[in-house]
């Protein structure tokens, strides 16, 4: 390897190099959010109480069994192959002509959605059932139980989760180059194509990887730490005896 090369390729594509670092954060923001909301949603439905019989008892089976599906049919398939049928074969099935740009965050935001219900579901699992009943007890609906009581919970304790998630949505947009999203990955290809310099050229693409990777780790673990509070505080009580000993 040469330093030689890589300053001469980073001060040569530098333009190239940011585009795709943009595009490919671009990609993972907005699929992360949509995918944050997917499983939101699904985790809430999956949650409804089902009336022992009558219509809307099937009903929500049968919404049930179509969120499944789509659950673990987005779990258990690649999404390079995900991001083929959707681009490639919607064209030839439905003649849709879909932007590259919008496909890539559909790919994302449905791929990211179906793991987040998973997620999800875990979170308002960790909920104490204490809580859904103290909630019914006041007169809250399922709705309003999930909105006002466990869902603020859930979102704190799936912040990690989520987190690693959009790590590995930043790295793996890489795989949407194969529909010629021009993100990272797609770019740093077209650099080593032109000057055949394939490793000094995808060393650059690691660093830049890295530092997307770890500052937004590093943004996240400061939210988590600002929503967990101080980590030493005195109750109520001990405050005023305190100040009532100073005085």
């Amino acid at each position: 390897m040469s330093i030689d090369w890589i300053i001469s390729i980073v001060t040569d594509n530098w333009e190239m190099f940011l585009r795709g670092a943009w595009m490919t954060l671009l990609v993972a923001i907005v699929g992360t959010i949509f995918g944050a909301l997917i499983g939101l949603l699904i985790g809430v439905i999956n949650t409804i109480p089902k009336p022992d019989r009558g219509i809307k008892r099937f009903f929500l089976k049968f919404i049930n069994a179509i969120l499944a599906i789509y659950v673990e049919f987005f779990r258990g398939t690649p999404m390079i192959v995900q991001a083929m049928v959707i681009y490639y074969g919607s064209a030839q099935a439905f003649d849709l002509d879909l932007n590259r740009t919008f496909a890539a965050i559909l790919v994302v935001s449905i791929n990211t959605g179906a793991y987040m219900t998973e997620i999800v579901r875990g979170g308002i699992v960790s909920v104490e059932k204490g809580q859904f009943e103290a909630a019914q007890a006041i007169g809250m609906n399922h709705w309003k139980t999930m909105i006002h009581v466990v869902l603020p919970q859930v979102a704190r304790n799936i912040l990690p989760a989520t987190g690693n998630q959009f790590v590995m949505n930043i790295k793996d947009s890489s795989v949407l180059n194969v529909i010629s999203v021009t993100e990272l990955y797609f770019q740093t290809k077209s650099i080593a194509g032109n000057n055949f310099r394939y490793f000094e050229s995808f060393f650059v693409a690691c660093v830049l990887y890295l530092i997307m990777t770890i500052t937004i780790s590093r943004i996240l673990r400061y939210f988590e730490k600002r929503l967990d509070g101080p980590q030493n505080y005195q109750m109520m009580d001990d405050l005023t005896q305190i100040e009532g000993k100073k005085s």
